[in-house]
């Protein structure tokens, strides 16, 4: 396929126009060209790379063996497993991991779409279920249109957040670390619960990324830096160059009203307008992964007949009223994590569920878990005090934190 180069010239027409040009919105095009090549399709983001400066990560568990060739032209590493720490457990796990990178993303989409199709520098002032304004004035008409846009609030939903910083390091030395560390809670607990993740991009380089599932989304990233820093240096890795960083504060979500939320985002917005990834509230309630849930849905698009803006409107609203009802199990393990475990013990709960069988812990990171799956989850002593436990799931708990807050989303 011929690559495209970028172009600041929408088209003024198109069948499906496609708001944001990060994960979510990517995934969808790439579908749509690989599935549905007769469809006109304009991609439009506000940067001037699509996917920005982000690491997204899944396991190959995670995707469905027939959507596999939709993710593979982004992966940038991939690894035949991964490990986890706790202060009382070290476990190493054999589900493939996988990384996509912002620099893989951009390079995969351009490869895919004809010429032409992708616009970036574009800020969006107004947009109707058939139409796109650019703050420039220029328009853009369309059969249908689509908001991938990211979270832009999360109104009448309450929970926590994960927040986190990341480094891509260059080290004079080898790191030693021949797969990924998904979580290491072995470092002290602070603003929650606290970990540390780390991804080995070759023999020298390194992501280190410091995490923590917090009741308040603001970052001190100096402080995040030194902590980094801090970390690279017990492990005795000397750190040459920093290659780039990145941050995130994404919505970890326990109850609310989705259709109050839906509606609250359409204050403002043209009626019946359709969403996809964070901004339709597509992602894992507990974990805030996406990439299972951006795939699914971008591969059921590509099989309507109908892709008017009405209809895809009141598609995706279907498909994301679903999505939280599916999501009730994993909503209850967050009231019980910020509603009944201390900030500092949180890491309880995640050291307990590591101990389960592997496959398990698979459909729990893709949200597909089992009746009898959560039967195991939540059977045995618990790792919260039963008085709490109970009380957060009777909305009594610990009080927990209103969404609407900035969300720096990772979608």
């Amino acid at each position: 396929m011929t690559s495209m180069k970028q172009t600041s010239s929408p088209p003024t027409d198109c069948d499906l126009a496609i708001l944001g040009g990060g994960l979510a919105g990517s995934l969808i095009a790439m579908a749509m060209a690989a599935k549905r090549p007769d469809l006109r399709v304009a991609l439009v983001e506000q940067g001037e790379r699509l996917g920005g400066d982000h690491v997204w990560s899944f396991f190959s568990s995670d995707i469905a063996a027939d959507h596999g060739f939709l993710v593979e032209p982004l992966i940038a590493a991939a690894w035949p497993g991964y490990a986890v720490h706790f202060p009382n457990r070290s476990r190493d796990l054999g589900t493939p991991y996988n990384s996509i990178t912002s620099e893989k993303l951009d390079a995969a989409v351009r490869a895919r779409l004809p010429a032409g199709a992708i616009v970036t520098g574009a800020r969006v002032r107004t947009a109707t279920p058939e139409s796109v304004e650019l703050e420039d004035g220029r328009t853009i008409a369309a059969g249908a249109v689509i908001d991938a846009r990211g979270a832009s609030g999360m109104a009448h939903l309450a929970g926590g957040w994960q927040k986190f910083m990341g480094r891509r390091l260059r080290l004079h030395r080898p790191h030693g670390l021949h797969r990924p560390i998904v979580m290491d809670a072995r470092v002290e607990q602070l603003d929650g619960y606290r970990f540390v993740y780390c991804l080995p991009f070759s023999d020298t380089e390194v992501f280190i990324e410091d995490t923590y599932y917090s009741d308040s989304p603001d970052l001190d990233l100096p402080l995040l830096r030194t902590r980094i820093a801090d970390y690279a240096t017990a492990n005795d890795w000397d750190t040459a160059t920093v290659i780039y960083e990145e941050t995130g504060v994404l919505p970890v979500i326990a109850k609310g009203s989705f259709e109050a939320f839906w509606r609250e985002n359409e204050r403002g917005a043209a009626p019946g307008l359709a969403r996809a990834g964070a901004r339709a509230a597509l992602v894992h309630p507990l974990t805030s992964y996406s990439i299972p849930h951006a795939v699914d849905f971008a591969m059921y698009l590509t099989t309507l007949d109908n892709l008017s803006g009405l209809r895809l409107g009141r598609v995706s609203h279907a498909w994301a009223a679903q999505h939280w009802r599916k999501g009730r199990f994993y909503r209850m393990l967050t009231r019980m994590l910020f509603g009944a475990a201390r900030p500092h013990e949180r890491w309880r709960m995640l050291e307990r569920f590591y101990g389960l069988p592997e496959s398990l812990i698979e459909r729990f990171y893709a949200g597909r878990s089992t009746p009898a799956d959560m039967v195991r989850v939540l059977a045995g002593k618990p790792p919260v005090p039963i008085g709490a436990a109970i009380a957060s799931l009777a909305g009594a708990g610990r009080e927990l934190a209103d969404l609407s807050p900035r969300i720096g989303a990772q979608a």
